[in-house]
């Protein structure tokens, strides 16, 4: 009987370390609780991951009075520096709340489901397709360090494995949560914030580039991360994002 607490530990550490791994074993889906079932089963996809107009270049859901539109208004008056933007889905429910388990609660195997899920988008794997370099958005080093691990380079992982460069693209200056910041506030809040190595800074020259994000909210991280690829010289500059935060 002594052995049984020792056991029930070993088991919960091997639990934990299948998680991160994101190996799949029989469980409840986390949004209908269907059982067994992958972590979101196909009818959840189906019913909640439908795609949906939205802006060609900040990946913003478009109102249906917009059909046929390719971009928002304000794509129109200040184009961004990307020149194709696709988002999966919304930042709502429940896929939020799939996204919090992934990033705030070390459940590092839920990346393989939420790449699916941007697989199940029909403009994921024709951008991944004709791209030459996957770039994931970095995390400040205070973040990488509270975290563990960067979500985005999680996704980019199980999204194109043979096209991924991480480490080329850097994040040079840590910056304020950007949560209560007006969006002109983001905008000066993050920029200068990434550069391309300076080492290997030629690797991007001419190169079709992707980069790739969990969630984008007002799009001043991701466009400045794009300024900086592109100035780099790449030839274009695309962005894959799971979840887009809808306007307020």
């Amino acid at each position: 009987m002594q052995f049984a607490p020792r056991l029930a530990v070993q088991t919960l550490h091997a639990l934990r370390r299948l998680a991160r791994t994101g190996a799949a074993w029989p469980s409840q889906c986390a949004i209908c609780r269907a059982w067994p079932a992958r972590p979101v089963c196909e009818a959840c996809v189906q019913r909640f991951g439908q795609p949906r107009p939205r802006c060609r270049t900040c990946a913003l859901a478009l109102p249906a009075a917009s059909t046929g539109a390719a971009q928002c208004g304000s794509c129109l008056r200040h184009p961004p520096p990307l020149d194709a933007c696709f988002a999966a889905v919304d930042y709502a429910y429940p896929w939020s709340g799939c996204i919090a388990a992934f990033k705030f609660r070390d459940e590092v195997g839920w990346a393989h489901a939420l790449a699916d899920l941007m697989r199940h988008s029909p403009w994921t794997e024709p951008t991944l397709e004709v791209a030459d370099l996957v770039l994931p958005m970095p995390l400040s080093s205070g973040r990488l360090r509270e975290r563990g691990y960067n979500q985005a380079l999680e996704l980019s992982r199980c999204l194109a494995p043979h096209k991924l460069d991480a480490h080329l693209l850097l994040r040079v200056r840590d910056t304020p949560p950007q949560r209560d910041l007006s969006r002109a506030e983001r905008q000066r809040n993050v920029r200068g914030a990434f550069v391309l190595d300076p080492l290997r800074a030629s690797v991007a020259r001419g190169k079709r580039v992707v980069l790739v994000d969990d969630v984008m909210t007002s799009g001043a991280s991701l466009f400045a991360a794009a300024l900086a690829v592109r100035e780099g010289g790449a030839a274009s500059v695309s962005a894959l994002v799971l979840a887009r935060t809808p306007a307020d």
